[in-house]
């Protein structure tokens, strides 16, 4: 049996400057290791768990970045004091722009149900889409800009971003003519038996020195090296993400993701395909309102290209354990989050994983 712990602190602030104008800055403070250093399931089972873990206190600047609003008219919508967002109200048809370090999941992919990792689900495959691999460092971070058009029950919004040097790297890649990735969202809100929804297409595509899962199998002498097939490479792929209140407390979620699976996971995990789907059940029946109970399901898979890459040894971000007898990687989430006085919350989490990194043989 394996015992882990993880500490990870926000504190963030945020002033406004001038009209539509606000300022975010984001000081996180980690320390600790996931199980097993963060390897084993592409699916990981802790959110809070870094790529880069650390034994003593680390602190950085995890989000530097401006934000300016111009509102286009209409009905104007209240906007609640929140992380990353100052109380107020703003147009419901305007243009956001924003520039700076931050979490590409701050603006796209989001989801009312599976986002946030210390209040909703802990799964890597469940507070993102597992087949974005999506712009960051590995603690999950980059620089870039965005812009967003949102009007009264749809949104478009289209970002460009950083990405590293190396596969789960620290060291961003300043050439951003050469590497980069560019991110598009649409998203549609809509009401079904008068309850609210919305569903969200996303599509990606990233540039950088990637390695070659085909090429690495094709030539027996690299053992399975993926470095030693680095090039100026594409990965792109797509993702659709639903969210849908059922009744009231009660809300279901969905999210489909593809990428190509022909060049190495680069930032996030070793996913090339995903479903997840799950339901959140606020506590009010059992007279705990703001408490939450959650449960869902994934199935993660990876290319053909990608299992061979595997099977001759290849190692990705967390998975690779040679003689990969393949399937599809299952996962199952529950939990339980309690809020508690002065804005605090306590989780209960359990998962369980057939198949984890994809290999029968490693069973549940």
């Amino acid at each position: 049996m394996e015992f882990k712990r993880t500490v990870s602190l926000d504190l963030m602030l945020g002033r406004r400057l001038w009209r539509g104008a606000e300022f975010y800055v984001d000081g996180m403070m980690w320390q600790g290791y996931g199980l097993s250093d963060v390897t084993g399931a592409a699916g990981f089972p802790n959110g809070e768990a870094f790529r880069l873990g650390a034994q003593i206190p680390n602190v950085s600047f995890s989000r530097v970045f401006l934000r300016q609003t111009i509102g286009l008219g209409g009905e104007q919508e209240t906007v609640a004091d929140d992380a990353q967002q100052l109380a107020g109200t703003r147009d419901s048809s305007r243009l956001t722009f924003t520039v700076g370090k931050l979490s590409a999941k701050d603006i796209f992919d989001r989801n009312a149900y599976a986002n946030d990792p210390r209040t909703q689900f802990l799964n890597w495959s469940l507070m993102a889409n597992g087949a974005w691999d999506f712009p960051a460092d590995a603690l999950g971070y980059t620089s870039g800009a965005a812009v967003e058009w949102n009007e009264s029950d749809w949104a478009a919004r289209a970002g460009t971003f950083l990405v590293p040097r190396y596969a789960n790297g620290t060291s961003m890649d300043k050439s951003f003519t050469r590497s980069w990735s560019t991110v598009f969202e649409l998203e549609h809100r809509h009401t079904l038996a008068d309850r609210p929804g919305a569903v969200r297409w996303l599509t990606f595509l990233t540039q950088s020195q990637m390695g070659s899962y085909a090429e690495t199998v094709a030539n027996p002498a690299l053992g399975g090296n993926i470095l030693a097939t680095r090039a100026w490479r594409k990965k792109f792929g797509f993702g659709l993400n639903a969210e849908q209140e059922i009744v009231p407390d009660l809300g279901g979620f969905l999210r489909v993701g593809w990428n190509d699976g022909q060049n190495q996971t680069w930032m996030f995990t070793d996913v090339d395909r995903t479903v997840s789907a799950g339901l959140s059940l606020k506590g009010r029946a059992w007279g705990r309102a703001e408490d939450t109970l959650g449960v869902a399901g994934v199935v993660n898979g990876i290319s053909l290209d990608h299992r061979r890459f595997l099977a001759v040894g290849g190692t990705g971000i967390t998975v690779g354990d040679g003689g990969l007898n393949y399937a599809p990687e299952i996962l199952t989430e529950v939990y339980y989050d309690a809020r508690l006085p002065w804005r605090t919350h306590a989780m209960l989490d359990f998962q369980f994983v057939t198949n984890p990194a994809y290999n029968r043989d490693r069973g549940p």
